[in-house]
């Protein structure tokens, strides 16, 4: 395949041809009157041609923390019934769940194929399991990920939202998920949910020792409390030789230290290779993103939830939410606007596959280099910033050299 008429990151207009799931030649376009270059578009019978009509060519999204087994999307809207804290939430989504006016599995692949059809062919989703629904959202995610396999590459938590010492057999059911198929293991607020954070973070790095499994850990905890179960996360993560194979999710009280305390974690994520993915909320500390990205954390970004039982908020749109995390972190500049950008495609796509180096600071721009997966979004656009600006439709998404929707349509 070739695309042609398309400007990587925003650069020059170029034409990129595709050999089976690889970019293997980004070439600048001749000039109108210089006629076409040998061997470019056109001049094969067997060439597949896309034309990308100037549009902007960028990595396509990575959502790395949304919780697919509590989507309402396309269901009418409903008032919202949760209260505060984690426990409460999670018993107001456990009284709900099952009343919604479509079954389950057909909510799930409804949402994500609206994820893929936006531009997001990598996807890491949270699957509660617990004692109440045992491993009936997990299988879910799982046949959504089966339907859309050929459109979207989706890791699956297995996510004890409820705790794991709270309900006898928590545990139990966590494991179960892992031989049914869940591909990472969760865990949750060690200390204020739990209230054991050593026992807690035993179980969770144990069945991902006897698993081969990463781990994903929700911490909503707050300040000296939520520092305090990192360094936990983080002695374990070392002793146990898993560097790169561990995500602490949210985080946000982590960073409200002195800035030693911040500028020390910092460098202990990096030296270990634990990531972080944030969902861009408002109204909280912000991640300190740039020392992070100077630094080489890897840092993703997610939607969470998706109009779900614990909030109204989510669209299935990450280039929306990419607009989010620049608002919310004041971003202003081009280049902080477009390293937002990285953050919500390169930089999640680097947490779900480990392989891909991290970001190498704000202005680090990867994904359409020769050798990168075709895993792209084309959207029309001035620059990448007008684009997480206008959020425009017109968008054409690519999975491994395959176009997989149009114009926010699924093919």
């Amino acid at each position: 395949m070739w695309i042609t008429d398309v400007r990587p990151w925003g650069g020059g207009s170029a034409d990129v041809r595709i050999e089976e799931d690889w970019i293997v030649e980004v070439r600048p376009r001749a000039g109108a009157d210089e006629g076409a270059p040998p061997g470019a578009p056109g001049t094969a019978d067997d060439q597949v041609v896309l034309e990308g009509r100037g549009r902007l060519l960028l990595p396509a999204f990575a959502d790395v923390h949304v919780h697919l087994d509590s989507t309402r999307l396309g269901l009418p809207f409903r008032p919202h019934t949760g209260g505060p804290g984690v426990w409460t939430m999670m018993l107001n989504d456990r009284e709900h769940w099952r009343d919604a006016e479509i079954d389950l599995v057909e909510r799930v692949q409804h949402t994500l194929g609206l994820m893929i059809a936006r531009g997001t062919t990598r996807v890491r989703s949270f699957a509660q399991v617990d004692v109440d629904c045992g491993l009936e959202r997990l299988e879910a995610v799982l046949a959504a990920a089966e339907t859309h396999r050929d459109r979207a590459e989706v890791q699956v938590v297995a996510f004890p939202q409820a705790g794991l010492l709270r309900e006898t057999g928590s545990v139990q059911v966590l494991e179960e998920a892992l031989l049914a198929g869940a591909g990472v293991v969760g865990g949750i607020d060690p200390c204020s949910l739990d209230r054991d954070p050593a026992r807690h973070l035993d179980i969770v790095f144990d069945l991902a020792q006897r698993h081969t499994v990463p781990v994903d850990i929700h911490l909503h905890e707050a300040g000296e409390l939520g520092r305090f179960s990192a360094d936990l996360i983080l002695e374990r993560t070392e002793a146990l030789g898993m560097q790169g194979q561990v995500v602490v999710s949210h985080g946000y009280g982590l960073w409200d230290g002195t800035e030693s305390q911040t500028a020390a974690l910092v460098e202990r994520f990096a030296e270990l290779d634990v990531a972080t993915t944030t969902v861009a909320p408002g109204g909280r500390a912000s991640l300190p993103l740039t020392q992070l990205a100077a630094a080489g954390v890897r840092v993703g970004l997610g939607e969470d939830g998706q109009r779900d039982y614990w909030s109204p908020y989510g669209n299935a749109d990450m280039l929306d939410r990419t607009w989010q995390l620049a608002f919310t972190h004041g971003f202003r500049a081009d280049a902080l606007v477009e390293h937002a950008l990285a953050v919500g495609t390169r930089g999640g796509a680097s947490i779900v596959d480990r392989e891909l180096p991290r970001l190498a600071g704000t202005a680090d721009r990867p994904g359409l280099a020769v050798g990168d997966r075709a895993d792209l979004v084309l959207v029309a656009g001035e620059t990448p910033t007008s684009a997480v600006m206008d959020r425009p439709e017109d968008r054409t998404v690519l999975h491994r050299g395959r176009v997989v929707a149009d114009a926010l349509t699924l093919r």
